[in-house]
């Protein structure tokens, strides 16, 4: 094994072991939720997974970003397999080791190059969406500050950055192959046709071949470790996401456990309740009403928060944030991740902290002891302003339920503190002393149809 190799696995295990050790972080503040049983219809879920997550299926409702995004995510799938060659080559000093599989592998490669070339297009086209054009839902609103948008940016340099590092390296690889008169498995359309780029001298040729190879695993074993800072950690996030996202129809709300069990116990009093929760040291967890903060939430609201892309899609049809209120449900899936990586480890090396005082949400002004999701970061304000219309849940393309995580800070409002406005305390007190929410006794529900009844003159 030579010196290469060994540079080539000491970066490698370096790489790996740095996105196993952010992994562990994130699955510890995604535990950090409520238990939350959702391992029914297990093949429903993977038909939805297949079709939401692999097939890009509500991707489409936007036709041209559907495309590019398409351009980008087959890109990434079919490129991987380069990079195992790479790994492989990387780890024993072998060159193109997958050339043996002959025609299949020309196929792959000539895949391979175009999606890359596509990867390239797409990439600047979004760059151009992102900063020149400026589409409102990728720009707009108190939550896209500073990090938001200077993430988007750098995701989309980096691919477009190894997507070159990738043809130098094979435009180098082909001409110095012609120059020594051997044949290189594979085909190649793009870098064929840039063959000459690069010059005929066989030591520039080999400098750029080695830099060109580096540039693309080291380059992607970077970014590997940038995703648990960023909004492109989606492409590992949204497959466990939809797998688990919610079967039922979505306007359907989830009953508090702790209610149901009182109820059920007053309707029969052979009902056994179940023992509380119990927490790590044996103590019994605190049952809320609702949810004051990130660990009333469930574990699934929080993996919705590690899942979110930052599209905006949600809050571009959502008809409070469009009359002008100030719900952005967004911005509720990204407050939700900053406070739980608040109250957890933050689990990025680039921790977007350190860029600038805006560079995170906007945070409400509270004393640090009382900081909590609810308050803290979401105002009541905020989560008044939903209709419930789900449109937020039905836009996203990776299954969050935002509606879930606004409706259970509702119910801390509304169970713990007795918050709700004016309007729904009034209907409330008539429900209870009417059996209806207007301010009518039972006995006169009715006089509405005696003053339409008419008797007949026959």
């Amino acid at each position: 094994m030579g010196l290469e190799n060994i540079i080539f696995l000491l970066v490698a295990a370096l790489g790996i072991g740095l996105f196993v050790w952010q992994i562990r972080k994130i699955s510890k503040n995604i535990n950090m939720g409520r238990d939350l049983e959702l391992a029914n219809n297990p093949s429903e879920r993977v038909n939805k997974m297949l079709l939401v997550a692999f097939g890009q299926q509500k991707m489409f409702k936007r036709p041209l970003p559907a495309v590019l995004h398409l351009f980008v995510y087959i890109g990434f799938l079919v490129i991987n397999i380069e990079v195992l060659e790479i790994l492989i080559d990387g780890i024993f000093g072998t060159h193109r080791v997958l050339g043996f599989m002959g025609p299949l592998y020309n196929v792959l490669m000539f895949v391979n190059e175009i999606l890359a070339a596509l990867v390239i297009v797409a990439c600047a086209m979004f760059l151009w969406r992102r900063n020149v054009t400026k589409v409102p839902r990728l720009a707009a609103g108190v939550e896209m500050r500073a990090w938001p948008k200077m993430d988007a940016n750098i995701i989309l340099v980096i691919e477009i950055v190894l997507m070159f590092a990738l043809f130098a390296f094979n435009i180098a690889d082909l001409k110095l192959a012609e120059l020594q008169g051997r044949e290189v498995a594979g085909s190649f359309p793009v870098s064929s046709a840039f063959m000459d780029l690069f010059g005929s001298n066989e030591a520039t040729l080999h400098t750029i071949e080695r830099v060109g190879w580096w540039i693309h695993i080291i380059g992607i074993l970077a970014f590997m470790n940038y995703l648990p800072s960023s909004k492109h950690f989606h492409i590992i996030m949204a497959f466990p996401n939809v797998y688990y996202s919610k079967l039922e129809p979505k306007g359907k709300f989830a009953t508090n456990p702790a209610i149901t069990h009182e109820i059920k116990a007053m309707l029969d009093p052979a009902y056994e309740v179940p023992a509380p929760e119990m927490d790590a040291e044996g103590n019994p967890v605190v049952q809320r009403f609702g949810a004051k903060d990130v660990e009333d939430l469930s574990w699934k609201q929080l993996m919705d928060a590690y899942t979110c892309t930052e599209c905006g899609r949600c809050t571009s049809v959502c008809p409070a944030n469009i009359t002008g209120k100030l719900l952005s449900p967004r911005k509720i899936v990204m407050d939700t991740r900053d406070r739980m990586e608040e109250k957890g480890e933050h689990p990025a090396i680039f921790d977007p902290a350190k860029y600038g005082k805006d560079a995170g949400t906007e945070r409400v002004k509270v004393a640090e002891e009382e900081l909590t999701l609810l308050r803290g970061y979401i105002t009541p304000e905020e989560l008044w302003a939903c209709t419930t219309c789900n449109a937020c849940v039905e836009a996203c393309p990776v299954n969050i339920d935002q509606v879930s995580t606004i409706m259970d800070l509702r119910r801390f409002l509304v169970l713990e503190e007795s918050a709700a406005p004016a309007s729904l305390n009034a209907m409330f007190t008539n429900i209870e002393n009417n059996g209806a929410p207007w301010a009518f006794s039972p006995s006169d529900r009715f006089n509405w149809a005696e003053d339409l009844y008419v008797p007949s003159k026959n």
